[in-house]
């Protein structure tokens, strides 16, 4: 989470003003209940400011006098929550006290000035089609808190971002694509208006964006139209903390003039902040794909022995007392050899589900003669791909044509000497992840496209955003410029030099593969029962223990499917915020495994 700070001290502003959220504290740090009179207190009796954000409290340290106040509020943080103690007054010796409990946050603080020291790279920042506006409802929220949760970031409950948002003391916007979805948002705190800052100072806090949707330059949009509102209140200069180990971030703030002061601020040790202040993580995890780093993180939370035995091929030893299983990214010691092979081999897949009752698309292994052509005259469109496979290579979709029909065997034996001829089916890629017979995850994933902005042509756009897939994705996803790209562009009325209209969306690849640039969006809660039946249904089928089921539906929340095949590797990093590493690690280690409410179908009456 990117947020930021404030110094100096301050007298307390007593007014409980609308929407704040503020609670007071006496002097022990136990909250003063709403409409209870204010006592005669001598100055050293004064209380401090805490603010609440929903996601955690902030805790203004130079409102305090006495730092064993500080540590009770601290200790007073609610489950799930990150309350953040900033311009403490020195904190090390706080934290020196309770080592056990406290710990100073590994980051570094950025001010901006404002009014007539603000730098001139800090004005600016539009972005074609993007609308930056104050968060209005619950609607904003809820989709601010989706935003978070792809993130990894902590959520607010909804009427607390809607009652902050009315107040002063709060200026929380979001940014919104011409599309009309929110893409990005950030929270500033006014700190004349919380606590009369003699200062004049502001903080901002939680700027992120959806690195799926977000056009480039949202993230200093938000962060220039922020400052903006804040020089127009007056105010002296804009904080924010930034982990030192964020270099981009720091690269953009310094471009934008802000620079380093010494505010630090102080955390509890609670599990949400367990990578800020555990110990080193162990050789090799740098070098670690999403998809391993995933469970590496979830198995050092719980104290499980993380040994990274080949990092580039994702391979783990996770070890606690006497147990010890091996991993590659989900793949474990658990998937049997044959359970992998039913996987592996499409055809196999097909036959097994087929037997156990579940639809398939009509299909058949490619011979090269006039039986191929007959199939393709009599179910239509469909889709090549070999037997053998995974990421999508070698795939060709909605071929028509005999000539097409040849051509995509051909490439698809580039992969495997064995080709599958499937029935095209209408519908959303649906992949659903099955960890132990239970369904723990479902999403909707959507091949690559681009929206326009009425500047830059196809070709551009198309590399803008395969690098911030890239960037979103740690060099995972990446829309390739070949001729499937142009093919798909073509057959929608464009040339790759054509500029496309703004906020026109244009899908530019066929298959929505995450490596080829393609989104994902989560639909667990939408799941119909049938569609989560089945694929436990498919997983006791196939008799493995972690896969992936990749199914097409008309949408989510209908009965109809059919699946298409079946993945003994899943990538449980696509699919935050759902628990995937979490029951991943509890199939593994169930010692270790915490009491959780397990996801239940939506449903009538439920």
């Amino acid at each position: 989470m990117t947020g930021t700070l404030a110094t100096g001290t301050a007298r307390l502003d007593r007014e409980r003003l609308l929407g704040s959220r503020r609670e007071r504290v006496g002097p022990g740090g136990d909250p003063i209940a709403p409409g209870t009179p204010e006592p005669r207190r001598q100055p050293s009796d004064e209380p401090g400011v805490v603010l609440d954000c929903g996601w955690g409290r902030l805790v203004f340290g130079q409102t305090f006098t006495e730092q064993t106040a500080v540590a009770d509020v601290l200790r007073s943080e609610a489950a799930g929550a990150r309350d953040i103690c900033v311009y403490l007054r020195d904190p090390h010796v706080l934290v020196s006290r309770l080592p056990d409990e406290l710990f100073i946050d590994p980051s570094l603080t950025y001010r901006l000035p404002l009014g007539e020291r603000r730098p001139a790279a800090a004005e600016g920042g539009d972005v074609p089609g993007l609308t930056i506006r104050p968060l209005y409802d619950a609607d904003d929220a809820d989709a601010v808190n989706r935003i978070y949760a792809r993130n990894g970031m902590v959520t607010a409950p909804v009427r607390v971002l809607v009652d902050n948002a009315v107040g002063d003391k709060f200026l929380h916007l979001v940014a919104e694509a011409a599309t009309g979805e929110v893409v990005g948002t950030i929270t500033g705190v006014d700190h004349v208006e919380v606590f009369a800052d003699p200062e004049n100072g502001a903080s901002l806090w939680c700027l992120t964006v959806d690195f799926n949707t977000a056009p480039p330059g949202t993230g200093q949009a938000l962060l220039t139209a922020l400052a903006d509102r804040l020089d127009a209140r007056g105010r002296a200069y804009v904080d924010l903390s930034v982990l030192a180990e964020n270099s981009g971030a720091i690269r953009l703030y310094e471009r934008l003039g802000f620079h380093r002061t010494g505010a630090l601020c102080v955390k509890r040790k609670n599990p949400i902040n367990e990578r800020l202040f555990l110990p080193a993580t162990p050789p090799g995890y740098d070098e670690l794909n999403p998809y391993a780093r995933i469970v590496a993180d979830e198995a050092m939370r719980r104290g499980i022995r993380v040994e990274v035995t080949d990092p580039d091929w994702g391979e783990l030893r996770l070890a606690i007392g006497g147990r010890t299983v091996h991993t590659r990214e989900s793949l474990s010691e658990l998937t049997s050899a044959v359970a992998m092979s039913r996987c592996d081999d499409k055809r196999v897949t097909r036959r097994i589900l087929t037997e156990a009752g579940l639809p398939v698309p009509r299909g058949r292994t490619a011979t090269g003669d006039a039986d191929d052509l007959a199939f393709l005259a009599d179910v239509g469109p469909v889709v090549v791909k070999p037997a053998r496979g995974e990421q999508g290579r070698g795939i060709t979709v909605g071929v028509r044509t005999p000539a097409a029909l040849t051509v995509a065997v051909e490439l698809a034996r580039r992969f495997c000497p064995d080709v599958l001829i499937e029935q095209r089916c209408a519908g959303e890629d649906l992949r659903v992840i099955v960890i132990d017979h239970e369904v723990v995850a479902a999403a909707v994933r959507r091949p690559a496209q681009i929206t326009g902005d009425g500047v830059h042509d196809v070709t551009e756009l198309i590399e803008r955003q395969s690098r911030r897939r890239a960037a979103a994705t740690e060099g995972e996803s990446r829309i390739p410029v070949d001729d499937m790209t142009r093919e798909v562009v073509a057959e929608a009325g464009y040339r790759m030099h054509d500029v496309l209209p703004e906020g026109q969306v244009l899908a530019v690849r066929r298959t929505a593969n995450l490596h080829t640039g393609g989104t994902i969006h989560d639909v667990t809660a939408e799941l119909h029962p049938a569609i989560a039946e089945a694929c436990v249904t498919a997983s006791r089928a196939l008799d493995i223990p972690v896969t992936g089921l990749d199914l097409l539906v008309p949408a989510p929340d209908r009965p109809e499917h059919v699946f298409v095949e079946a993945n003994e590797r899943p990538g449980l990093a696509n699919h935050e915020p759902q628990p995937t590493a979490e029951r991943f690690v509890d199939l593994l280690f169930p010692g270790t495994r915490a009491p959780q409410r397990l996801w239940t179908p939506a449903g009538p009456g439920l």
